[in-house]
């Protein structure tokens, strides 16, 4: 998992937001209980936010330079698929060029 810890180049900011009881809530609550000592050794400077909210279904928000912001649905998935959403979330920078003439991003290889 060496990609763990370059998830700071690519990122700004983490956001993990969650219910504290839900089932629905479950495996993110578990994903990060084991990952996140994990996460922030790898990525001090990286800033990881957990937001707990009651009724909230569970999501991954990723930050990325200029503002642009991703989310992912975390609603059912096992702590393997976070692992994996945080991981495509992560390298989706890499995806994306700079196109000088709009000032904006262009995705490319999605």
């Amino acid at each position: 998992m060496a990609w763990r810890a370059q998830l700071s180049r690519n990122l700004k900011e983490l956001r993990f937001l969650f219910c504290q009881t839900s089932p629905a809530s479950a495996q993110t609550r578990e994903f990060l209980h084991k990952s996140y000592k994990d996460l922030k050794t790898l990525n001090p400077k990286l800033p990881i936010l957990i937001r707990e909210c009651r009724g909230v279904e569970p999501q991954l928000w990723a930050r990325y330079d200029v503002g642009v912001e991703r989310c992912v649905n975390l609603d059912g998935l096992t702590e393997a698929q976070i692992n994996n959403k945080l991981e495509e979330l992560g390298q989706l920078l890499n995806c994306w060029k700079w196109d000088i003439i709009s000032s904006s991003f262009i995705t490319t290889n999605l």
